[in-house]
């Protein structure tokens, strides 16, 4: 600040003019900043290219091991197939993987359904509804993510026994869906707790009954988060191997896991078609998360995260 006379003589306050911005200075820090960015990106991006060989390598190894011969695969495991053998997915298709791949996806959709409405249903009476013993509830729910599978497994076996429900689809039904609502409950209630309940109550000032509530204003919200609980457990269900060993030992009902560790012993170490048959298992869950990545990133994101 400095004192300058105005025209009357008397002595005026002045601002100080701010310096002048050197241009050069200006554009050759940001060229500066720019410069130390790139590295940071360029490993980036070799780091995610290197995560996405390791991740996509050995699934198109596989695939193109399935149109070898048994002799190629030992002989040149690394190279392309000289001449495909789409005989050997047909093989793979008649030798019982249609069959394990439809018992697997009836198992998987049943359980996927029951697991997403009882977990939904749970954590909104949990996070809405003043109910009583709602935290002794809760803790009782939280517990159950302590059990193990493994342990349960003779107890379990003469449950289902007593149930008449021992080697039929309900026995992996059942199982798949009790043990894992507790984690989709907890996983749905982290969801809902960061969600404003003032849309609720909107609802319900317009005459919307909690079921309406829930269907109409809940549901659509919740729609990442449901999405990402249904690809967790279509993912165990379809990969599950103990249960479907124990519980299951009619071969008309195996899963794909069980199904094709029996296959492999039939075929007398033909190797072609035991890839290609694993192939076939791995595309329905590479699809499934093709479609719902989007959703499920987000719901991890919003729900987990918060």
């Amino acid at each position: 600040m400095t004192l300058t006379m105005n025209p009357k003589g008397r002595p005026s306050a002045a601002r100080a003019l701010p310096p002048a911005r050197d241009p050069w200075r200006r554009t050759g820090g940001a060229a500066v900043r720019g410069r130390t960015g790139v590295l940071p990106r360029v490993l980036a991006y070799c780091g995610l290219a290197a995560l996405a060989v390791a991740v996509l390598y050995p699934l198109c190894w596989m695939a193109l091991s399935g149109l070898k011969s048994n002799g190629e695969l030992f002989t040149a495991p690394w190279s392309l197939p000289a001449h495909p053998r789409w005989d050997n997915y047909a093989d793979a298709w008649n030798q019982g993987t249609l069959r394990y791949l439809l018992n697997s996806a009836l198992v998987t959709s049943a359980s996927v359904l029951a697991v997403v409405l009882i977990s939904a249903w749970a954590a909104y009476g949990l996070t809405r509804l003043d109910i009583p013993l709602a935290r002794p509830a809760l803790l009782l729910v939280l517990g159950g993510m302590m059990l193990s599978p493994t342990v349960a497994l003779v107890p379990l076996a003469q449950l289902l026994q007593a149930l008449h429900i021992y080697d039929t689809y309900w026995a992996l039904i059942v199982l798949y869906t009790a043990f894992k609502v507790p984690f989709t409950t907890f996983l749905i209630r982290a969801y809902l707790l960061s969600l404003p309940s003032e849309v609720e109550e909107a609802a319900h000032l317009d005459g919307a009954s909690r079921w309406q509530t829930f269907w109409q204003v809940v549901v659509p919200m919740s729609r990442p988060i449901l999405v990402s609980a249904a690809m967790l457990q279509t993912l165990f269900c379809w990969n599950e191997y103990a249960f479907a060993l124990v519980f299951v030992t009619d071969d008309r009902l195996k899963t794909l896991p069980v199904g094709l560790a029996d296959m492999a012993g039939r075929l007398n170490s033909d190797w072609p078609i035991l890839f290609a048959g694993l192939t076939i298992a791995a595309l329905p869950m590479i699809i499934v998360f093709l479609l719902g990545q989007r959703h499920f990133i987000r719901g991890l994101a919003e729900g987990v995260g918060k």
